[in-house]
């Protein structure tokens, strides 16, 4: 084996899954793009996203700042060496954590510590396979946090939203729909879902994953489960949940179904449910780690590829009313004046000094821990890809990560801190809502996935603090960013646009339902 040849080959595939949204995907969002009202929010994120789309391309730099689990899917020759490959695969997400292509995302479960360099018991995931071919078949997935958080798995019958599950292909759809529902703004929606009926628990979520190997213009060669697939594209669109959960026609993008076995007492449906940022990529290699072809691609997309820019780039005109006088320019240090003029549904251009806080600093915080520099603050939701070149740091990806998983901490930090804003993804819940209220703070919701416009308006970092006990992604970055988009979706007059947006597609499931 051609150890520097597959080494590359390797490397390459995890910067193209990282930075370059396969061409059915980008399809079905440009497509959908145009069923959307003009200037309405979820014509704003998905111009947004086509926007972020062009600057990962462009900067050859990650889609999103959450390049999730890393997952190699691996057919080989009878008889290949496929130690000597997962060896390679190591060295080569090593070197892609070092270049930015990924983010460090391997965490000790028990201890809490990053690795640093996305290894670890289990990271990266491997499935193997043998083929009676000769070449090698090597596939990535990299699935995000925040996706993975809304799969969801079922253990039929069972009722749901007043609607009973029967161990039947409407069951399946019932079971299908209500993670749809379920899953709302927090998966960085429009989302795409593999499906498994069947299996046991693990070899479920196994194969629903697999669903998202196949291509997004494929269907079944089952007629029952073709139709469920489209049922399932159909109905979701209906339900007004929308890209990122702000309402719209775009609620999922695709929805593919595999079957396994089962035992009699079981019956599971599991779903995997995919972000908007659905990266995968794959290439077929001959037995000296030369290109044979490369998959999920379209003819032509990289026979000329620009070197990367790093440098600012203007962003698109966005259009409606992002470019009307109905934008809020805020800049900070915000006053509670500030935040209290802002109502629901307001579109904001954010300049001036924010810090990112995610999951470790704020148990830390919620626990006793201080941390001055808060004060009046502003905490972002995120946990970026920084590299520190020549002293400085750089932000590589600088997207949200899922706000809900804060919703047992935040009020209270609210409350200790003077917090003016919370920026994050997929809203949160009624408590933080009434913390917002009383204390004079909003939520701003950020495009989800969208990390290479919100690097673009990082200008400067200047510190950084908890890096060395939490990690870089749960590190407070300091950052400072110029005309900084967000929507404010909870407001401090007790509104929530994430609430409403809720009880209307529940409404309108239970109408598909019944």
């Amino acid at each position: 084996m051609n150890h520097d040849r597959f080494h590359a080959q390797v490397l390459e595939l995890i910067r193209r899954t990282s930075a370059y949204l396969p061409p059915d995907v980008n399809n079905v969002l440009q497509m959908h793009q145009a069923l959307e009202q003009q200037g309405s929010n979820a014509d704003l994120a998905l111009k947004l996203v086509a926007t972020n789309i062009a600057l990962a391309k462009k900067r050859s730099a990650p889609i999103c700042q959450d390049t999730g689990t890393i997952t190699f899917y691996i057919r080989t020759p009878v008889g290949f060496d496929q130690l000597e490959l997962q060896d390679i695969c190591w060295d080569a997400v090593e070197e892609a954590t070092a270049k930015g292509y990924l983010r460090q995302n391997s965490v000790d479960s028990v201890t809490d510590r990053n690795s640093g360099n996305n290894l670890g018991p289990g990271s990266p995931v491997f499935h193997w396979h043998q083929h009676h071919k000769d070449t090698i078949d090597l596939r990535l997935i990299l699935k995000g946090g925040g996706c993975e958080n809304m799969s969801a798995q079922y253990s039929v019958p069972v009722t749901l939203n007043g609607k009973r599950a029967d161990r039947d292909l409407n069951g399946v759809f019932t079971c299908i729909l209500d993670a749809i529902w379920q899953a709302q703004g927090k998966g960085c929606g429009p989302g795409f879902l593999g499906v498994c009926i069947g299996g046991d628990r693990a070899t479920g979520y196994e194969f629903a994953k697999e669903q998202l190997l196949r291509d997004l213009d494929d269907a079944s060669p089952d007629p029952k489960l073709a139709e469920l697939e489209k049922r399932v594209l159909d109905e979701a669109n209906k339900l007004n949940i929308g890209p990122m959960g702000f309402g719209g026609h775009l609620t999922v993008g695709g929805c593919k179904v595999g079957v396994r076995n089962r035992l009699p007492a079981s019956f599971f449906v599991s779903v995997a449910y995919m972000c908007w940022a659905y990266r995968r990529r794959g290439v077929i290699l001959d037995n000296d780690g030369e290109v044979v072809d490369w998959l999920y691609q379209s003819p032509g997309e990289f026979d000329h590829q620009e070197e990367p820019d790093t440098g600012e780039t203007a962003l698109l005109d966005l259009g409606g009313p992002t470019s009307s006088d109905a934008i809020v320019r805020l800049q900070t240090p915000l006053t509670e004046a500030d935040v209290r003029k802002l109502r629901a549904g307001d579109i904001v251009l954010l300049t001036g000094t924010v810090f990112t806080g995610r999951d470790a600093v704020h148990k830390y915080l919620f626990k006793g821990g201080e941390l001055e520099i808060l004060k009046n603050a502003i905490i972002y939701h995120c946990g970026p890809v920084v590299l520190e070149e020549n002293g400085t740091y750089r932000v590589v990806a600088a997207g949200p990560t899922t706000s809900i998983r804060e919703e047992p901490y935040q009020a209270d930090i609210i409350a200790k801190y003077g917090i003016k804003a919370v920026i994050g993804k997929g809203g949160m819940g009624t408590k933080t809502l009434a913390a917002c209220k009383d204390h004079g703070c909003v939520y701003l919701h950020a495009i989800g996935g969208a990390a290479q416009i919100y690097a673009q308006c990082v200008q400067r970092v200047p510190r950084v603090f908890l890096k060395e006990q939490f990690g870089s992604p749960e590190a407070v970055w300091e950052m400072e960013v110029k005309h900084f988009p967000a929507v404010v979706t909870m407001d401090a007059h007790g509104r929530s646009l994430h609430q409403e947006i809720a009880d209307d597609s529940k409404v309108r499931l239970q109408t598909v339902l019944a």
